[in-house]
């Protein structure tokens, strides 16, 4: 699935991130918008991670959704 495809999806997939990454607020998934770039940022921030652990996690993330 590409970025944009994602984008156009986010709100379906916006709870399914909720509860991957219960630190992020409303406003953080809100100003992502399903960007990966923006949200791999928001994940490091909030959840104090390192940008490598970061991607990992939404790529692995991402894979899971994918299949929606």
């Amino acid at each position: 699935m590409k970025n944009d495809i994602m984008e156009g999806k986010w709100k379906q997939f916006k709870g399914e991130a909720q509860k991957q990454w219960g630190k992020l607020s409303d406003d953080d998934y809100d100003e992502a918008q399903g960007d990966r770039e923006k949200m791999i940022g928001k994940i490091q921030e909030r959840h104090g991670k390192t940008r490598e652990d970061a991607e990992r996690e939404y790529d692995n993330w991402y894979s899971r959704i994918e299949q929606y």
